[in-house]
């Protein structure tokens, strides 16, 4: 294997100054870095990013938690965190907590083990303390789509409340007076969040949500399937339906051509994330566009930021919002 001895040797320079062309340091001179360059090429020398580890306790790596890759959601996210390392030189490892607590501090551990300088955690069970606790023992901890107040600087959310606030006033606008929701039954803020922005704004118009015109599943694509199923059993009388996400929606869509009911001539729907598969549905959703890929963008940007302890970083809050993408599933009330 060829060491920064052998490329020192044959640049007749010192391993010190390899080192400097190498991580591109000053106080060497043009022609000097062009021929220990050359030299690099030529002999295949590769740095020992694991030697280079022990010594500084860094890697420029770069660790993404997410509850599982699969779903498009965290798929998406885990796009806009891998842009930003390709962006930033560094290395990214991912993993998957799979819902379970143990799993996703189990992931948390295995990334710092590797020396990781910066992590984007999706935390969907672990408990606020430990999460506060996490982040005062890794600098460049974020978390995302979690908001915790004491640590404010290390989390990037979405207003939750202000784009079901939206998405309900613009059925409201549309007409509707009689709204059903789909929502998750996954123990993040989240649900109950959007709910509330949901039954505020159908107040503020002198409407209000039904007791029976909620139902919690699973946020897949079989949850509002059988969300919806429950709802039309209930007999609760709906012409707009809000679901918590794309999936949820249109498994929602599903049950209800199942059983007659048209979308959105009989019932408007409404998802909420903007994922592909809204496209290419019939009819094409409308939906609340999540910004997850920006988010994951600047989450590991910051977190980059956050590790490297001798920069100053602003004490500010990261807050995305939502807007509305309108397609097809949604109409008019005469």
């Amino acid at each position: 294997m060829v060491t920064i001895k052998d490329v020192a040797k044959v640049a007749g320079v010192s391993t010190a100054t390899v080192s400097r062309v190498v991580h591109n340091g000053g106080h060497v001179g043009d022609a000097c870095r062009s021929r220990v360059k050359k030299v690099i090429e030529e002999l295949g020398y590769r740095p020992n990013m694991n030697a280079q580890a022990l010594v500084k306790r860094s890697t420029n790596t770069l660790g993404v938690v997410t509850p599982k890759l699969s779903m498009s959601f965290f798929g998406t996210l885990a796009c806009g965190v891998e842009k930003a390392a390709k962006d930033q030189s560094y290395k990214l490892i991912m993993s998957n907590s799979l819902y379970e607590t143990q799993s996703e501090l189990d992931a948390i551990n295995s990334l710092r083990d590797h020396h990781c300088d910066a992590i984007i955690l999706h935390s969907e069970y672990s408990d606020e303390k430990t999460l506060i606790d996490l982040a005062e023992k890794i600098p460049g901890l974020v978390l995302i789509n979690r908001y915790i107040p004491k640590i404010a600087n290390r989390c990037v959310w979405l207003d939750n409340e202000s784009a079901a606030k939206q998405a309900t006033q613009y059925l409201v606008d549309k007409g509707h007076k009689d709204f059903a929701v789909v929502t998750s039954i996954y123990q993040n803020n989240d649900p109950e969040i959007r709910l509330r922005g949901i039954q505020d704004t159908l107040a503020a118009n002198e409407l209000q949500l039904h007791k029976n015109a909620v139902r919690e599943a699973t946020a897949n694509l079989e949850g509002g399937e059988q969300a919806a199923k429950e709802l039309l059993a209930t007999g609760v009388k709906f012409t707009a339906l809000i679901a918590y996400n794309d999936l949820m929606a249109i498994g929602a869509i599903h049950t209800l051509f199942d059983a007659g009911i048209r979308v959105p001539e009989d019932v408007s729907v409404i998802g909420f994330d903007n994922l592909s598969i809204a496209k290419a549905c019939r009819p094409k959703l409308t939906t609340m566009h999540y910004p997850i890929e920006e988010m994951a963008h600047y989450a590991a940007e910051l977190a980059i930021k956050l590790s490297d302890t001798s920069k100053a970083v602003s004490n500010r809050t990261h807050l995305f919002l939502s807007d509305i993408v309108e397609r097809d599933s949604v109409s008019i009330i005469q």
